[in-house]
């Protein structure tokens, strides 16, 4: 773990951004800022910003910049093509200018969306090919990075998990929100393949690529490749309600309405460079849905 640095975190309001506090706080010296200035350890400042932006890291003088935050609906980012690509890549563009003037590193958060789930899975030297706006506005920020930025760490990730209710606006919530709603049946999706990512192993697993200077892309998503039918299917087994709530497997047309960005039918990630370089600690996806659920759902655990 790096100790005694100071690490600017911008966009770091959301669910990975409170992981990243809770593992580099305790030995470093960090500012964290958003637009969303929704914790007492919070700075607003609005990275499309690009002179505020500049000014702020400038003045703080840190020894890394991590760049979190992001439009993480697609169907909000279908919608609103150019806020996608302003919050996504251009001001994604400023932060490698930032760290280049600076001369520091830059991290950088990409994600499996940025494939087009031909494959059933993917490793780190896999050509993207992004089918929606999200995932093309997060993969030219990616590219940016990886073909201007001095000194970089790019991390993929998966189906994201962590933060608990008051941030998690994924998979894991949507379910806890319809049975903590009395919900006895839920439908889930059977046709779309992924890897899920506990932010807390996410951000530890960052912290020991920094420390051991392994500059470059990974992806980085917990073990065993798996689907939505069978992570709800885990997580109802979790709380002990396998014979109150019914698992009822459909389509993605099920949800065209709500869902109706394109979405690639495999996010399945392999960890291979984590594994060669022998600097993988992502844990499998089960024993940190546990974790998880235990950390913010304990009223619901069996």
């Amino acid at each position: 773990m790096i100790r005694g640095k100071r690490i600017y975190l911008a966009g770091s309001g959301g669910m990975l951004g409170e992981a990243f506090f809770k593992i580099f706080n305790i030995d470093n010296t960090l500012l964290c800022t958003d637009k969303d200035v929704n914790e007492n350890w919070l700075k607003y400042l609005d990275f499309r910003d690009e002179e505020a932006y500049k000014a702020d890291v400038k003045k703080f003088k840190p020894d890394y910049l991590f760049h979190l935050g992001a439009l993480t609906s697609l169907e909000y980012c279908e919608q609103n093509i150019d806020d996608a690509y302003a919050t996504n890549t251009t001001a994604v563009e400023n932060a490698v200018n930032i760290s280049n003037n600076l001369k520091i590193p830059l991290l950088y958060i990409s994600t499996a969306g940025i494939f087009d789930g031909k494959k059933e899975t993917y490793d780190d030297w896999d050509e993207p090919a992004p089918l929606s706006h999200y995932g093309r506005s997060k993969f030219m920020g990616e590219k940016y990075v990886v073909q201007n930025s001095n000194k970089y760490l790019v991390c993929r990730a998966g189906w994201m998990m962590g933060a608990g209710p008051s941030k998690d606006k994924k998979f894991i919530q949507k379910l806890m929100k319809q049975i903590k709603d009395g919900k006895t049946e839920l439908h889930v999706v059977d046709d779309k393949l992924g890897t899920p990512t506990y932010t807390i192993d996410f951000a530890k697993n960052v912290a020991l690529l920094l420390e051991r200077e392994y500059w470059g892309v990974y992806n980085m998503v917990c073990g065993g490749v798996t689907g939505r039918l069978e992570v709800a299917k885990e997580l109802i087994k979790l709380i002990g309600k396998e014979e109150e709530i019914k698992i009822i497997p459909v389509s993605s047309n099920f949800f065209s309405k709500e869902y109706f960005a394109n979405r690639p039918k495999s996010e399945r990630l392999l960890t291979k460079k984590l594994q060669i370089r022998n600097c993988n600690v992502m844990r499998d996806w089960r024993e940190c849905l546990r974790e998880y659920l235990e950390s913010y759902y304990s009223d619901y655990l069996s």
